[in-house]
């Protein structure tokens, strides 16, 4: 049996575009080209896709998950170190989730901003699930300040680590209480959190509105970077990339 990819695409929701892509870098051919040109799926080409997607959702860029899948050779096996590696990031964010929970209770109790929460609260308990590599690793897209931020971080004492984590964490616990206040993206409280964090990655490198923007985009694109927004408050990725393409709109392009 097959599937045409429009009900490939239906099933799995990928597009059919995203599908095309895929057979066009050698990633996922169909089982065979019908009339018109029509792509048709079959369970392997099936099975494959979810690789994929599992793949994506763990962060893994395309060039490496050809390379992955390139040289596995027991598919049972495979999905066996999919599963291993899925349950690995499930803990990662559990931990992630719990250490943003303890941060955002500290911040309720004791009414001060992020740079004191670690009078109140242990530092290895805010910084648990997040270590500077993931965060390195995240920024496979763009290559250039992945690269800035890993000479960086190699001359970097533990405290700067902390520091630097603290001050995140600090900026998307104070959007999560703007969101939930009903403030628009584009309002000034909101801009002004946006512009500290401009002003912090533009301290690393020359950042264009376009590539901020970029870093908007990723906020909900990036499986990783979502999750770590999601943890906070539902909908909150959504709201910080709306808020940086606000502010990225207003840059001298």
């Amino acid at each position: 049996m097959d599937w045409p990819i429009s009900e490939v695409a239906r099933m799995s929701g990928v597009t059919a575009r995203t599908l095309r892509h895929y057979d066009e870098i050698g990633l996922l051919p169909p089982a065979r080209i019908g009339a018109g040109g029509l792509r048709y799926y079959e369970e392997r080409q099936l099975l494959r896709l979810q690789q994929i997607l599992v793949l994506r959702e763990l962060g893994v860029g395309l060039p490496e998950i050809g390379r992955i899948l390139a040289d596995q050779v027991d598919e049972a096996e495979a999905l066996r170190g999919h599963h291993r590696r899925l349950i690995a990031e499930r803990d990662r964010l559990d931990a992630l989730a719990g250490s943003v929970s303890r941060t955002i209770a500290a911040l309720e109790r004791s009414g001060k901003d992020g740079a004191q929460v670690i009078e109140i609260n242990r530092p290895e308990n805010l910084f648990e699930g997040v270590r500077p590599s993931q965060y390195v690793e995240t920024l496979r897209d763009f290559p250039e300040h992945a690269e800035e931020v890993t000479r960086r971080v190699a001359v970097m004492t533990r405290q700067d680590v902390e520091t630097g984590q603290r001050e995140r964490t600090a900026w998307m616990v104070r959007l999560a209480e703007h969101m939930a206040e009903g403030l628009p993206a584009d309002a000034e409280p909101v801009q002004a959190e946006v512009d500290a964090q401009y002003r912090a990655l533009s301290g690393l490198r020359t950042v264009s509105a376009g590539e901020y923007a970029a870093f908007g985009r990723s906020c909900v694109e990036n499986a990783q970077w979502r999750a770590a927004y999601e943890s906070i408050a539902p909908g909150l990725a959504v709201y910080q990339r709306d808020a940086i393409e606000a502010y990225a709109a207003a840059l001298p392009q």
